[in-house]
This record gives C-alpha cells, sequence and structure tokens, in this order.
C-alpha cells in the first residue's frame, strides 16, 4: 500500500531496463519501488540537486564507483 505522503504515478518503461532495476533492488534488499526512488534521488545529486532523505530513512550510499570515490 501507499503511503498517504507520497505520489503515486504510472510509469512506462523498458521491461529489461525494469528487469535490472529489480534485479538491482533484490541485490540491495530493496524494494523496485525503493530502488527506483534511490535512483532517482542519487541521478538529481549527480546534476547538484540535493533532497532531504525520506522521513525516518537515511539513505545507504550504493556500490557504484562514484560513492566510493
Amino acid at each position: 500500500m501507499a503511503s498517504p505522503d507520497k505520489k503515486a504515478f504510472a510509469l512506462r518503461i523498458d521491461p529489461l531496463l525494469w528487469a535490472e532495476v529489480e534485479r538491482l533492488a533484490a541485490q540491495e534488499l530493496r524494494s523496485a519501488n525503493a530502488q527506483t526512488e534511490l535512483l532517482l534521488r542519487e541521478a538529481l545529486a549527480r546534476r547538484g540537486i540535493k533532497l532531504s532523505a525520506p522521513r525516518g530513512r537515511a539513505v545507504a550510499p550504493s556500490n557504484t564507483k562514484e560513492s566510493k570515490e
């Protein structure tokens, strides 16, 4: 069930791309939805847009080259 403070929307996405999001989410013990939100936050951060972490949660860095530098 969606959180009342979250925006729900339909997303059309390439099935192969979604499969990779789901694979990565399983590896990092997240839902595909949480993984998608994390990836979007990381993409915005690379563009210089910093958002606060979701309420009550710290965003763990992913195992990407960028997070190790």
